[in-house]
């Protein structure tokens, strides 16, 4: 198993740059990161290059998504700003030797829209392989539970495999969120054991709290050998809110360092 750090969420005691030395540091030798537009692409080469790091992921720019609005990859008025978007994340992904892109769906908060929604989601997603494809990039998209961000366009497993079945595009992948996927009731263990070929990416966090390992209800030491018996063989990351300082929450870590089934 090969695990990266996400660097939005982990380490949030330090500035971000030197969250990079501080995840080496303790034993990771990738990280994530979901919106790195505001930092310059050779500051970020720079940190990884002196700490042996890859960058394993990155999010496409998602617009107001954030803030509380329907983001830019599913509306049907804004294709061209979603386009202006999917270029300014090929940019920092060849730089960074990025390998998956990730795009979040959005928000539909009007239901009657839901078809037209789902429907320009999907041209973007094809749009987004088509451009990343040919520079060896995967394209993955993920749901989110309706707990955390009501009115995500896609919530379950389920609406994750019927949008892969429709595009059948073999550079677009599921992104699955251990997190996401147990708020919404999804069997984890089994669905990465039954579609562990179609997923491009995995997250985790324990839930509800979406803090580290250990703080919640989840089973890691099943799920993680789950991920380890399913075939499955990209990153899977730590997208948790640390209950304490970052190092202090990585017990999970040395566990899986103990017993010896890290792969990096």
């Amino acid at each position: 198993m090969k695990l990266s750090a996400n660097l939005s969420l982990l380490y949030a005691e330090l500035p971000f740059l030197r969250r990079f030395t501080a995840a080496r540091r303790d034993g990771f030798r990738a990280v994530e990161i979901q919106f790195p537009y505001d930092v310059p692409i050779n500051d970020i080469r720079r940190a990884l290059t002196d700490n042996q790091l890859e960058c394993v992921l990155i999010n496409v720019p998602a617009g107001d998504l954030m803030s509380g609005g329907e983001g830019l990859a599913s509306v049907p008025c804004k294709t061209a700003e979603y386009a202006a978007a999917v270029v300014e994340c090929l940019s920092y992904a060849r730089a960074l030797g990025v390998p998956t892109v990730n795009v979040l769906p959005g928000r539909c908060k009007d239901p009657a829209q839901r078809d037209a929604y789902l429907s320009t989601f999907k041209k973007n997603l094809l749009v987004t392989a088509d451009s990343l494809s040919p520079f060896g990039i995967t394209t993955t998209f993920e749901a989110i539970n309706r707990f955390d961000m009501p009115d995500f366009l896609l919530c379950t497993g389920r609406e994750m495999l019927a949008v892969l079945s429709d595009l059948k595009h073999p550079g677009v992948k599921a992104q699955f969120d251990v997190y996401h996927m147990s708020r919404m009731g999804v069997d984890v263990t089994g669905f990465i054991k039954r579609h562990g070929e179609k997923i491009g990416h995995i997250q985790f966090a324990d839930m509800p709290g979406r803090n580290e390992p250990g703080t919640g209800k989840l089973k890691f030491p099943e799920i993680f050998a789950s991920i380890d018996k399913s075939g499955y063989s990209g990153w899977v990351g730590a997208e948790y809110h640390p209950s304490k300082e970052t190092p202090a929450t990585l017990r999970w870590l040395r566990t899986l360092e103990k017993a010896d089934v890290l792969t990096y």
